[in-house]
């Protein structure tokens, strides 16, 4: 008898820092406050925005709680050690949307969002596993790590605010990532 249910082979991973709030309205505001200085890099321009914002870790001393959780996210999930790892800021205006795509450019082993502002209507990541579509409603303080080869997309950002995530990919200790 069918169930109805599909069997996702990669697996969704999702956690929680607790202490969100008092962490995320600081690196807000130092997003808010570097965003726009000239050595920082953008990429992907789709659709009239810059998907990917790139602003050096050394100007991002507010990033280091967060960074921490995910890095002890990723290696009990992969049960290594030591990672590199590389992050990017995804500024989203209502209006946009972020087009399907997966991380299996170079040697990542996982990659990661971590939601730092969403508000009702600001989009579900949608993870596609074969047959399987995986929804995630963001939420601030909410982390999501899943196989860098996972096609995914983000849903148009039909809410009234900004969404602001930090996504971040894993490799071996000597890559590049």
């Amino acid at each position: 008898m069918d169930d109805g249910c599909v069997t996702v082979r990669t697996p969704v991973h999702l956690a929680e820092l607790p202490q969100a709030t008092t962490i995320n309205d600081p690196l807000i505001a130092a997003f808010e406050r570097e965003k726009d200085a000239p050595d920082v890099r953008r990429s992907h321009f789709f659709a009239g925005r810059y998907e990917n914002i790139y602003i050096p870790l050394q100007r991002l001393p507010e990033l280091l709680a967060v960074s921490e959780f995910v890095l002890a996210a990723a290696s009990r999930i992969l049960q290594l050690d030591r990672l590199h790892h590389g992050f990017w800021f995804n500024e989203m205006q209502p209006g946009h949307r972020t087009t399907l795509h997966s991380h299996e450019e170079d040697d990542e082993l996982l990659s990661a969002v971590y939601y730092l502002k969403c508000s009702e209507n600001s989009g579900r990541l949608i993870l596609h596993d074969e047959d399987a579509r995986i929804m995630v409603t963001p939420r601030p303080g909410l982390l999501v790590l899943f196989a860098p080869d996972l096609p995914h997309e983000v849903e148009e950002n039909t809410g009234q605010d900004t969404r602001l995530s930090i996504a971040f990919n894993f490799g071996p200790p000597n890559s590049a990532t």
